[in-house]
């Protein structure tokens, strides 16, 4: 007796050449709805549900595959008793199950979709008949994913079946198939209970894993890289050269990757340990990088570079002449890619079109026992919301440049300063203990160009020598959010200093 296949799928894509390979090979194929009619106009030999179940579809479709001669086909072991329940109850074997759902994520993230138009597009039929088959995958093959098809039917046409590795492998890709889809739908009925930006009351991640990595942050410890939204993000890049990527890389690549969507003007960052170590915005890619570079060029050395436009021959060029880890981009122009192509080891990731405009995401910390879960710092507060403090006001030339300033900060660990001048950074204090000490490390860095520079803090200053360690620096002018219970005495010391000083209102600490 041939064996027999069900097919039913949302993606449709490679399902006509896969059940024209089965027919080849001997299958009857049992199909539903749009899946049956595409098979049909392909010629591919195909017997509707109805005529396998002799009843009808009904509820406007909702009750097609919900039968005993199908789901008893599946969920059959084949045992002596079964076989005999099966002949008594004209029930015959189903042994492949091709099932992909209703695109319940494709239907939520439509702007201005129903909640009825969401609830129709819950699938029931589906993964029920996954369930079952993922359940007896010692007699089933169970496929969710069309990139299984050729595997699936080179191992049939080899080995005459499909070997119980692969079929217990395919059944754990089927169960975690339908518990992601779940748990978009309980996401998605939560959201209709809960205030809009409220955190669910249940955490759950769903995430694939991309690939093993060398080791975490020292060799001593494993890692992997999983991601958990493809499209538009850093994890939807594409590493086009050079070795594998490691867990340090990953963690680099995403701060440098932030830094530089902080403009839409060109900006190069390079990035060191996470901080920036240069920053700085130019009219072409070569410019950006020359001026990055310049802020520290011995940190930068083994660092992680990003763009936000294309990188082009110059800048390559450039590029070639010094040592870097990764290279992070939008894309890399063909002149690029022959120049940086001799450099093995340098690895290049294009990102392609950044999500810089997307909905926040939540970033997540582990911590004994549980996690912290917070939204994303994203963007800043506009310069129409500052408060000018002091008695010198700013010209509109030191307000592009504080902005500039205060973009950066917020890129750097906490507690926080920068010192930057001409859409360049020019001294960084991170990771201090006091705040204090970061002004002493950034105003030291940036030295004589520090004079009439700019400076920002991701917080308060709450005593008036960090004001004082700057003016001796030369510093025109202080970007901070205020909110100090002393902000009255560090605004005297402004004023008594001659800066100018202004609040955003909005603090940016990066632990």
């Amino acid at each position: 007796m041939n064996r027999r296949a069900i097919i039913s799928v949302s993606d449709k894509q490679g399902v006509v050449e896969f059940a024209q390979g089965l027919a080849a090979l001997g299958f009857e194929i049992i199909s539903t709805g749009g899946t049956f009619k595409t098979l049909e106009e392909a010629g591919v030999p195909v017997k509707y549900v109805t005529e396998v179940t002799g009843f009808p579809e009904i509820l406007d479709g909702r009750v097609k595959t919900l039968h005993p001669t199908i789901h008893g086909g599946i969920l059959a072991r084949d045992t002596n008793e079964h076989k005999e329940q099966m002949a008594k109850n004209g029930i015959r074997f189903i042994d492949l199950v091709v099932v992909n759902l209703y695109p319940f994520r494709q239907t939520i993230a439509k702007p201005g979709v129903s909640l009825e138009e969401a609830i129709e597009n819950i699938d029931i039929g589906g993964p029920t008949m996954v369930r079952s088959a993922a359940k007896n995958h010692e007699r089933v093959t169970i496929i969710v994913n069309p990139q299984r098809y050729q595997e699936v039917l080179a191992v049939l046409r080899q080995e005459g079946f499909v070997p119980a590795g692969v079929r217990r492998r395919l059944a754990a890709e089927a169960f975690a198939h339908t518990a992601e889809y779940d748990r978009f739908i309980a996401e998605y009925l939560e959201r209709q209970l809960e205030p809009e930006g409220a955190f669910p009351p249940v955490l759950r991640i769903i995430a694939s894993k991309v690939q093993d990595l060398r080791y975490g942050e020292n060799p001593q410890q494993q890692a992997a890289f999983y991601a958990s939204r493809q499209e538009g993000t850093l994890a939807s890049g594409r590493q086009l050269q050079g070795k594998e990527l490691s867990y340090n890389n990953w963690l680099d690549m995403d701060a440098a990757w932030g830094a530089v969507h902080e403009f839409d003007t060109c900006a190069c960052a390079i990035i060191k340990h996470t901080n920036p170590c240069g920053l700085a915005l130019g009219n072409t890619p070569l410019e950006g990088y020359e001026r990055a570079l310049a802020t520290d060029p011995v940190s930068a050395f083994g660092g992680i570079i990003a763009f936000n436009r294309v990188v082009d021959g110059p800048a390559a060029q450039a590029l070639s002449e010094r040592f870097f880890e990764v290279i992070v981009a939008p894309e890399f122009s063909p002149e690029a890619r022959d120049l940086l192509r001799e450099k093995v080891n340098l690895r290049l990731f294009a990102v392609g079109r950044g999500d810089k405009n997307g909905a926040p995401s939540w970033k997540l910390r582990s911590v004994n026992g549980g996690y912290l879960v917070q939204e994303e710092d994203i963007g800043t507060s506009p310069a129409s919301e500052w408060t000018v403090v002091t008695k010198k006001k700013p010209s509109s030339e030191d307000l592009r440049e504080l902005e500039f300033a205060w973009r950066v900060v917020k890129h750097v660990k906490s507690n926080a300063i920068v010192v930057s001048k001409s859409g360049q950074l020019l001294g960084v204090g991170a990771g201090q203990m006091n705040r204090v000490g970061s002004v002493k490390l950034a105003v030291e860095q940036a030295g004589a160009a520090g004079f009439g520079a700019y400076l920002a803090s991701d917080a308060f200053f709450p005593f008036p020598d960090s004001l004082e360690e700057a003016a001796r620096a030369g510093i025109k002018a202080i970007i901070q959010p205020g909110g100090s219970v002393k902000d009255d005495v560090v605004i005297e010391a402004a004023d008594n200093l001659n800066l100018i000083m202004l609040f955003t209102h909005r603090r940016h600490f990066r632990h």
